[in-house]
Formats: C-alpha cells, sequence, structure tokens
C-alpha cells in the first residue's frame, strides 16, 4: 500500500509538472511569435470586424481535408522559413497558419468539405517580396495580399471539422446580420504550437467582406 502511495503522488507531481511546462511554453511561444496587426472597427461579443493591412506571405496548394491539408502545408512551408531557400536563411516563425478552401460558388459550410486548401504563413513584417529569399520548391509560392477588411470569430479548444462548421455557420449568420456582403472563402487560423492545452488554445475563423478598410 505504501509503494501504491508513492506511486500515485508521484504520477501526480509528474503531471502538474507536464502541465506547468505546458502553460510556461505556451506563454513564451505567445510572446515570442509576431502575429498580425489589425484595427478592430466594430465587436459583438466573440465577433469583430477588422481591418488587416497589406502582408507579404508564403503560401501552398495541398491535396486532402482540412486536417491533412494544415499537416502537409506547415511541414513544406516549415522547410521554407527553416531554411529550404536560396539564402538557406532562417526566417521567424510567425502565428497563425491559416489554410482556406480552394472553392467556387456560394460562401457557406460546405466549403470546408474542400479537398484543395490553401496553407499560408504570414512573413514576418521586415521583409517584402524584394527581400524574401526564394524558395527551393515550386510549389512554395510568395504573395503580396492587399489591406482588406475581415469578419472574424475567435474560438478555443481543437479547431476539428464540427468546430469549424459551427464557428463559420454563426459567422456567416453575424456577417447577414450586420448586412455584410461575404467576398471570398472562410479562412481558418490556428495560433498556438502542438502542445497548447485544449482550453488555451486560440482559433479564428475568418471572412473577407466587402468594404474598404480605414473606411
Amino acid at each position: 500500500m505504501e509503494r501504491l502511495l508513492r506511486v500515485c503522488t508521484l504520477n501526480k507531481k509528474w503531471v502538474a509538472g507536464a502541465l506547468g511546462l505546458c502553460l510556461i511554453m505556451s506563454a513564451a511561444s505567445a510572446m515570442a511569435i509576431e502575429t498580425p496587426d489589425y484595427k478592430v472597427v466594430q465587436k459583438q461579443g466573440a465577433f469583430e470586424l477588422r481591418d488587416y493591412p497589406a502582408q507579404t506571405v508564403a503560401e501552398v496548394v495541398v491535396e486532402g481535408d482540412q486536417q491533412d491539408a494544415v499537416r502537409d502545408g506547415f511541414r513544406r512551408l516549415a522547410g521554407y522559413i527553416f531554411g529550404a531557400n536560396s539564402g538557406a536563411q532562417k526566417i521567424a516563425m510567425t502565428a497563425p497558419v491559416a489554410q482556406s478552401p480552394v472553392m467556387a460558388g456560394p460562401i457557406t459550410t460546405s466549403a470546408l468539405s474542400a479537398q484543395r486548401w490553401v496553407v499560408r504563413f504570414d512573413m514576418p513584417s521586415s521583409y517584402n517580396l524584394a527581400t524574401l529569399p526564394k524558395p527551393k520548391t515550386a510549389d512554395i509560392r510568395l504573395a503580396a495580399v492587399p489591406a482588406a477588411r475581415f469578419a472574424a470569430v475567435r474560438f478555443s479548444g481543437l479547431m476539428s471539422e464540427n468546430a469549424a462548421v459551427k464557428e463559420t455557420a454563426e459567422l456567416l449568420s453575424y456577417i447577414k446580420a450586420k448586412d455584410l456582403k461575404a467576398v471570398g472563402p472562410p479562412t481558418l487560423a490556428q495560433y498556438d504550437p502542438p502542445w497548447t492545452l485544449w482550453f488555451m488554445r486560440r482559433n479564428e475563423v475568418l471572412i473577407p467582406v466587402e468594404g474598404r478598410p480605414g473606411a
């Protein structure tokens, strides 16, 4: 019995230590990683209308469902920023990792069933197209994304298919209620490293809407 109690105590200490380590690493990552700068135009609970400035990105088109696409796309883009480029340069990681379905037709939650996705990393603000090293592989594209207005909803937990569909449906309802017009597919944005506890994760769905940023 005494041995069993010692084992249980050690297990509790290990779990507590592991949880503490996750908290520390998540907090450190949040402070160290650059995230997009944007201006909140309107806010209603978890919903926001945001103006984003122009941004330089690296992106890749990946075949498969959203879960497979984000894993494969992340791997390829991580290779680029970790040195698979013309100058063998290390480029700082940013957040979020963004995924948008390649789609045509009406903007609905059915877009999330797409089998082709664009996975995107924002490049650090210190870079532009002229200063970024060229990717070593032809599948990775560097692009300048113009300033745009987005409707956004933020939520915690895992970015599961059910969660993505639910939050996208609610965001589309918000867009309709605000008499806004969606002009592009939803983007799923995941901000945290995989070791982050589920209840501490920051996820978002963003949908571009008609409107001139700053207006």
